[in-house]
């Protein structure tokens, strides 16, 4: 399977699939922070490049309820940020997979298909995360733990602290690897 992991940077999700004999690609305009298959630029460039998967992770600066109460100073940014969103949403591919917090995304484009936490895939944190589905069924829970912090949410400022909050747990990784990368043709 060909499979397109968008807006990733630290190579979590496209190890996952590639450990799982997929080909997959991660796309970011940062380098990768892991040796593996990765373009460097924008997405656009290769979106249409026959993927049978991708799962986005747009970024959410503009889009997280984190941040409401700057919204109504960015409304410029915030609408590029959803027209990238629709964008990514209706890529020709037909199995997709947007990831992002919550967010005016369910208000804009639609309800999220899912939401899910890290402790639901073994790691002792909250961080609810919305998932956009389209040809692919609701990720299930792999390992549920108890121990919940929010971790992210009082993670210290720092240069670093949105490329650090955004990486994918690799639990989660590894069950959309597990539960998305069984159908389709395996090509390595």
């Amino acid at each position: 399977m060909r499979v397109l992991i968008a807006c990733e940077f630290s190579g979590i999700t496209r190890d996952a699939f590639t450990r799982r004999g997929h080909y997959a690609l991660s796309c970011d305009l940062l380098p990768t922070e892991q040796p593996g298959v990765h373009y460097q630029g924008d997405i656009r460039d290769i979106l249409e490049d026959g993927w049978d998967l991708m799962i986005a992770h747009p970024p959410c600066t503009y889009l997280a309820r984190s941040g409401a109460r700057w919204w109504k100073d960015r409304q410029s940014e915030q609408a590029e940020a959803l027209e990238f969103v629709r964008l990514l949403l209706n890529a020709p591919i037909a199995q997709i997979c947007l990831e992002n917090p919550i967010g005016i995304i369910s208000t804009r484009i639609r309800k999220p298909d899912q939401i899910i936490q890290p402790w639901m895939f073994g790691h002792g944190e909250t961080k609810a995360t919305c998932l956009w589905l389209k040809g692919m069924p609701l990720l299930k829970a792999t390992q549920i733990v108890t121990g919940r912090e929010p971790r992210i949410h009082y993670m210290a400022p720092s240069p670093h602290r949105s490329r650090d909050r955004s990486r994918t747990y690799q639990g989660v990784a590894e069950a959309m690897a597990a539960q998305w990368g069984n159908t389709g043709n395996r090509t390595v």
